[in-house]
């Protein structure tokens, strides 16, 4: 089966939707009517696009998010229960909850009553919560604040208006830049070996050597060729910051929506590798683009490089958007970065035998074999997709995607690249093979062997070799391998005396004991006079899960860490609501979650918004030494352990 998209649609479908989660589809807007007996009705209109619509307050339990109006208590009202909406809702059976639901399309009106208790100038306070759905997909709940003033005994109506828009907190990983550029220039390498772009290069160069007068002309107009590849991609990356900012795309590495959109965007992009359809573009892109390169100089060289990224999107497409995706959580320069380092490969072996057409006789010719390429990295491409469902999974706490799981998921995608290698594995465009080449046989060898190394981490084996991308060993359904036995019975304290579990404290990553709950941890320390080990982290955090699965698991560190301080893991993406919501003196938002509010405490007291950062302080939550980030070298990281506990003893 083929389909043909236009390039438009892939990319409102590799940005604009992945983006979707920064688009506007509801609008609020908060009045106040005064109504008899001394009581207040709080108002809340809402304006949702065509296509979506928002809950009902009445929903039954266990099943969508209902509108609610949240109100700050105050001396000033008392808040009566119930809400009244208006017009009357939409109604219709959910066959997935097993219940009938309430929605509003287009206009709504919610209402609040508040019976006011003093006359004079009043401030009512609060928010509204809604979530809003179309036909695909759903929103996460947002909240919106409101801040209405009335005048008691008066006839008034007060009204703003606000955009609905989702606090997040920071859990951008500790990716540098190179990092990016590493990944994407290997990306653009991947893209030189798919049957769209390989057998190209003879083609370009080709022309080149036609066009050229002298050698160093052909050097020229190579050079130029070179640089225009690379101009069109990174005009993409900066499209991509300049529409959507800096704050946009650091938000997506933990946000549940942008995680499950990306999970379905590499599976539709593997099954297109596999030759389920084809991704490609209008005919008519292509043959404009054609005809701009007989006007001949750099204009003409220009359009030959356009033509290039048009004919070969089909196998392109798919690596640019999943390399978007990740260089995405870069912050502003991420999507830059990126595709300075896709273009810069992808443009290299073009410009190289276009200037030295020599070369040419040494490459290998075009085959079946670019297929199996091309179908090669549609597997990993599906088993990457699988990080992103785990983020999701791991956030929202649904238990779906447990380690067991996702490591049986990965050894059955690498067993069949495995087998697919071998040729006893077959798919649509592949060509016939009498015989397994020696150069399939031997990758088929180590991705077997990657395959039975997979094997026993079911049971609870480290595999340090994918750590980092599944969940750790504290999310499974036996955290502490086959049988569940705890691997540290009770708690050494200062005297040297085993002692049972405190509260608040459970078994956390690799089996240390851990709190989650900064108080309690303190005054924890303070009577077994033991430091403490702040540990900002994050559920979605790729390299938190490597620290813990490569330094953490080192014998040594974990027996520091168990017997000598006292862990604190504070995740910084927990969406556990607070009992009391507060506003951040350091940004000004309100804090509603326990996750925001560790984030706030990491930014007020360290200046630092990374994930993994650990921090040594005394009881009296004085830091000890230098605080570390992400540094995978365990000798460094015990050192650091050892320089922080002598600075402790000797206070």
């Amino acid at each position: 089966m083929k389909r043909t998209l236009t390039t438009v649609v892939l990319l409102i479908s590799i940005m604009g939707a992945v983006f979707a989660q920064m688009e506007q589809h509801i609008n609020w807007k908060f009045s106040t009517k005064m109504l008899e007996g001394n009581k207040v009705e709080v108002i809340c209109e809402a304006s949702v696009d065509e296509g979506w619509h928002v809950y009902s307050s009445d929903l039954p339990d266990n099943t969508a998010i209902p509108t609610s109006i949240e109100i700050e208590e105050s001396d000033a009202y008392v808040v009566v229960e119930g809400i009244e909406e208006m017009p009357a809702p939409t109604k219709y059976y959910d066959d997935s909850y097993k219940a009938e639901l309430k929605w509003f399309e287009g206009k709504a009106t919610f209402k609040k009553i508040v019976e006011l208790k003093r006359s004079g100038e009043i401030v009512i306070k609060g928010y509204i919560e809604s979530m809003i759905c179309n036909d695909e997909t759903c929103m996460p709940p947002e909240m919106v604040d409101f801040e209405l003033t009335v005048n008691a005994g008066a006839s008034s109506s007060n009204e703003m208006a606000a955009q609905s828009g989702e606090e997040k907190s920071d859990n951008e990983e500790d990716e540098s830049y190179w990092g990016i550029f590493l990944l994407a220039f290997g990306g653009g390498l991947a893209a030189l070996l798919t049957p769209c772009v390989f057998p190209m290069i003879p083609m370009t160069v080709s022309f080149f050597t036609k066009q050229s007068a002298t050698k160093a002309a052909g050097i020229k107009n190579a050079i130029t060729y070179g640089i225009s590849i690379i101009a069109i991609y990174v005009f993409l990356g900066v499209a991509v910051s300049a529409i959507f900012g800096a704050s946009a795309l650091n938000a997506l590495s933990t946000n549940v929506w942008f995680n499950l959109f990306f999970f379905l965007l590499l599976v539709v992009f593997a099954a297109s590798f596999f030759g389920a359809f084809e991704i490609v573009i209008p005919s008519s892109w292509v043959n404009f683009s054609t005809k701009n390169e007989e006007k001949g100089g750099f204009l003409g060289i220009f359009f030959m490089a356009f033509t290039l990224a048009l004919v070969s999107f089909s196998c392109t497409g798919p690596i640019v958007g999943a390399l978007l995706v990740k260089a995405a959580t870069g912050g502003y320069m991420g999507p830059i970065v990126g595709m300075l380092g896709f273009s810069s490969a992808l443009a290299l072996p073009f410009a190289l035998f276009a200037a030295f057409p020599g070369y040419l006789n040494s490459l290998p010719k075009s085959g079946g074999w670019l297929n199996s390429v091309k179908v090669i990295l549609g597997f990993l491409e599906l088993a990457f997709a699988f990080k992103f469902l785990s983020i999701a999974d791991m956030t929202m706490g649904w238990h779906i995607l447990e380690r067991e799981v996702f490591i049986a998921i990965w050894i059955a995608i690498f067993g069949a690249m495995g087998f697919y290698l071998m040729g006893k594995i077959r798919l649509p465009h592949d060509s016939p093979m009498d015989h397994t080449p020696v150069s399939r046989f031997l990758m088929a060898l180590l991705v077997f062997s990657f395959t039975i190394y997979l094997i026993p981490g079911l049971w609870g084996a480290p595999v340090n070799l994918i750590s980092g991308f599944p969940p750790p060993k504290d999310y499974a359904e036996s955290p502490f391998g086959v049988g569940d036995q705890t691997p540290i019975q009770g708690i050494v304290s200062a005297s040297g005396e085993h002692g049972g579990m405190p509260d608040g404290m459970h078994y956390g990553p690799q089996g240390i004991p851990a709190f989650e709950d900064y108080d309690l941890a303190l005054e924890y320390s303070k009577k077994v006079n033991k430091p403490l080990l702040l540990d900002f982290t994050g559920k979605g955090c790729t390299n938190c899960r490597k620290m813990e699965d490569k330094v953490w698991s080192n014998a040594g560190i974990k027996g520091m860490l168990s017997n000598d301080f006292i862990l604190v893991s504070l995740y910084v993406d927990t969406r556990e609501k607070l009992e009391t919501p507060y506003v951040s003196e350091v940004t000004g938002k309100k804090i509603r979650t326990v996750g925001q509010k560790w984030a706030e405490f990491q930014m007020e007291r360290y200046q630092q918004q990374g994930q993994p950062y650990y921090v040594i302080i005394d009881e009296n939550e004085k830091t000890l030494n230098t605080p570390v980030a992400y540094d995978p070298d365990i000798e460094r990281y015990k050192n650091w352990l050892e320089d922080g506990l002598s600075k402790y003893k000797a206070n």
